[in-house]
């Protein structure tokens, strides 16, 4: 006889297939913001979700471009040059304004 399950909930899926983890199953996994999921399929159809190890290693793409970067400017200093104050202005002007909380769940139209 199957066990009960501890905890029940549905989410739905958006159109671009992506869903919200209900509040409990993010407690209960301890889940923050851009963790990662992993889904194992069960012989009987189920789907068991668990938090998926953090990585530990470093994103090789990153790394490639970091070390490209260092590498050019080691090569061609004269190339590095301070932004002057008219760009610094310009760019206060653009989103000077803009106030962002990334702690705020994205609005259904943003999803």
């Amino acid at each position: 006889m199957p066990t009960k399950p501890v905890f029940e909930a549905e989410s739905t899926l958006t159109d671009r297939y992506q869903t919200t983890v209900p509040e409990p199953v993010r407690l209960a996994l301890k889940l923050g913001k851009r963790d990662k999921l992993r889904y194992a399929l069960q012989p009987d159809g189920s789907v068991l979700m668990t938090r998926a190890p953090q990585a530990d290693e470093e994103d090789p793409v990153l790394e490639q471009f970091l070390d490209f970067m260092a590498r050019d400017l080691a090569g061609h200093p004269e190339r590095v040059h301070s932004i002057d104050r008219g760009l610094i202005e310009r760019i206060q002007a653009l989103v000077g304004q803009v106030e962002v909380d990334l702690d705020v769940p994205l609005s259904p139209d943003d999803e």
